[in-house]
Parts: structure tokens; C-alpha cells; sequence
């Protein structure tokens, strides 16, 4: 008789928690609030991966709201300008922006290391440093007083070094060089004798067409082909010394950030750092293909001589030493900064370098 009455009431009480669990979800997603932002990024649509991944991201911050959650993405342009997406976002123009955030060493040299700096860190070791070095800490520390906080959102791999008029055999033949370069990178080169100029994405092909700028870097031959700058400019040098990994990030203003519930700032966390994946394994298979289509199309791809490395790396290493004479917030990361990249390319070589290299030579021989 208990028994029966037992399993009769257990009964009922399942069936209670299934209504109770069943009720909740919906209760919860109806208590969440409809939000509404505008990213501005810093590039065109045409470049379907770097623009692409502002998309993305959007797509999964809804996705992870119950669609509650909506960001539209703007392209260069449609806002403001693709080199005034920071200043967009600390002004409360727009609540976030995706860009490069070494387009703002104008401001403070110290951005740079968001991005890239030259003869830095490639990706892995980008992302190690930022998530596991005190990276994140040390830029959110940087950005309260522009007014906003940092997210990793995408990343094109180590860089080419661009489109060039001319071959490029010693340093002396970058004297006088007008070249669109960004970042900190375009100091290094004004101390070889080369004219920095800072342009964005679609402001470049005519440029270079015009003959305004006798050289430019982009990303890497999958956005390069699409801009079509082998139409214009024969030589192609690698590598990109001054990005060996070129980090995009999100920036959200303080303000809107701090007025999220909780479950939409985990939405954002988690979208920024699926997107930070995927858009470097994106590259990655893109750039391949582009770049035999360049070659097969007659582009003159090259290294950069030796002499021009080494003494691009010399002018980086006096540049640092003087910035960090006189900027105390760019010593205070790059004092973290350094050390770290000692002992990631220390370990990389141990490993990484050497299966890459052993592969490399498979390759060349023909054996893969």
C-alpha cells in the first residue's frame, strides 16, 4: 500500500520538475532584453574574411541570445571611415568595432601590440601570450582610458611583404620608396629611407595604380588577389617581417559592454574567440590557391634578401629602444612582451620550426 502510494508521489514530482524545466527555458530567454548594436569595421565587403568575420561574430552573439542579442555590421565607409573605428567606439558613435589596432599608433605606439609589431610573435604565439601571457591584462589596462575593452576576434596568419614597382636587392633600394605600410612597422621603415603612408583597404589599388605610393603591404594572397594588386605592381616579397601574425580585434565601449547582462558578455567572450579561430583556418586554406594563381599569372614572387632583413630587424630594435625611453605605457607591456617572445621562440624552435622546416624540404624534393 506505501509502496503504491511512494511511487504514486514520485510520480506527481517528476512530472512537477518536467513542467518546472520545460516553463524555464522560455521564462528565462522572455526575461532577457532585446538589444541592438552597430559594428563598424574597418574593411570592405569584398574581403569576405577579414569583413567576413565581423558577420560571423554577429551571427553567433544571436545565435547564442536566442536572437535577442543583434549586431549589425557596417562596412569601411558606411559610418565612419575604416582608420576612425576606435575613435567611433570611444565617442559612443557605435557600441563596437572590428580593426587593426595598430592604425592607431598615432595615437600611442603602445596599440601596436594588439595587432603586430615587427618581428614579433606569429599567431599561436600571439594568442598564448594574449590569453595565457598577461596580454588581454595588460591591453584592457591600456584601453579604460580610450574608453573601451578588447576581445581577440580574428587573425590572418603571419603576413606577406607586399607589392613592390621595383626589385628590391639591397637596403639602399628602399630609399625614397613611397609605401603604404601601417603601423609601427612604417617607423622601421622611415629609418631605411622609406616614405610611410597610412591607407585603408580600399583606398590602396588606386594608390598604387596611380602611382601616388610605389609599394604596398595588404594581408596575404587571397585578399591581395582579390584587390587586384598584381595588376598594378609586379614584384611580391615575403615574409611580412613586421606581422608575423596581424591579430583583429574587438573593441567594445565601457559603457555599452558594462550595461550587457552577464549570459550576453559570455555570448560575446565565446563568438570573439570562435571567430579568432576559424578566420585564421580560413586563411589558411584560402591562400594556397590565390597564390598559385599569382604565380601562374606572372607575378615575380620573392624573399626578401638577407641584408634587407637584417637590417630591417636592427632599425625595429633601435626603434623599440627609443620608444620605450620615452613611453611608459608601451614599456610596461613591452617589458612583458619580450621576454615572452624569448622563450616562445625559443620553445618553437625546439619543435614546431624543426618538423616545419624537415616538411618544407619533402616539399621542395617533390615527396609529399
Amino acid at each position: 500500500m506505501q509502496r503504491r502510494k511512494f511511487l504514486h508521489t514520485a510520480g506527481v514530482g517528476s512530472a512537477a520538475v518536467v513542467t518546472a524545466s520545460t516553463l524555464a527555458a522560455p521564462a528565462i530567454a522572455q526575461s532577457m532584453p532585446e538589444i541592438k548594436w552597430r559594428l563598424a569595421s574597418s574593411f570592405p565587403k569584398s574581403l569576405d574574411t577579414i569583413y567576413g568575420a565581423g558577420e560571423d561574430f554577429a551571427k553567433r552573439v544571436a545565435a547564442l541570445t536566442d536572437n535577442k542579442f543583434q549586431i549589425r555590421v557596417f562596412a569601411a565607409g558606411e559610418i565612419v571611415p575604416g582608420l576612425q573605428v576606435v575613435d567611433a567606439v570611444q565617442n559612443e558613435t557605435v557600441e563596437c568595432g572590428h580593426t587593426a589596432s595598430y592604425y592607431y599608433v598615432g595615437k600611442d605606439p603602445t596599440f601596436a601590440f594588439d595587432t603586430a609589431v615587427p618581428f614579433g610573435l606569429n599567431t599561436r604565439q600571439h594568442n598564448a601570450w594574449v590569453y595565457y601571457g598577461g596580454g588581454l591584462e595588460l591591453m584592457r589596462e591600456f584601453y579604460k582610458s580610450y574608453n573601451m575593452t578588447s576581445f581577440l576576434m580574428s587573425n590572418t596568419g603571419a603576413q606577406m611583404g607586399g607589392w613592390w614597382r621595383k626589385e628590391i636587392k639591397t637596403p639602399e633600394d628602399m630609399k625614397g620608396v613611397k609605401m603604404r605600410i601601417g603601423g609601427f612597422a612604417g617607423q622601421v621603415m622611415a629609418k631605411l629611407g622609406v616614405i610611410p603612408q597610412q591607407l585603408a583597404g580600399g583606398e590602396i589599388y588606386p594608390a598604387l595604380e596611380k602611382g601616388t605610393i610605389d609599394a604596398a603591404e595588404w594581408v596575404g594572397p587571397y585578399d591581395d588577389q582579390k584587390l587586384g594588386f598584381n595588376k598594378v605592381a609586379p614584384y611580391y616579397y615575403y615574409p611580412g617581417w613586421w606581422e608575423g601574425s596581424a591579430a583583429l580585434s574587438l573593441y567594445v565601449g565601457l559603457k555599452a559592454y558594462d550595461s550587457l547582462p552577464a549570459t550576453y558578455k559570455e555570448a560575446i567572450a565565446s563568438a570573439a574567440g570562435e571567430t579568432n579561430v576559424k578566420s585564421v583556418s580560413k586563411y589558411d586554406t584560402q591562400n594556397p590557391k590565390a597564390l598559385r594563381e599569382l604565380v601562374a599569372a606572372g607575378t615575380k614572387f620573392l624573399p626578401f634578401p638577407q641584408s634587407v632583413l637584417e637590417a630591417c630587424f636592427n632599425a625595429s630594435n633601435e626603434l623599440y629602444a627609443e620608444t620605450v625611453a620615452k613611453n611608459p605605457k608601451f614599456k610596461k607591456v613591452y617589458d612583458s612582451w619580450k621576454p615572452f617572445r624569448s622563450e616562445e621562440v625559443l620553445w618553437f624552435r625546439v619543435a614546431e620550426n624543426t618538423f616545419d622546416s624537415f616538411m618544407a624540404r619533402q616539399s621542395a624534393g617533390n615527396k609529399l
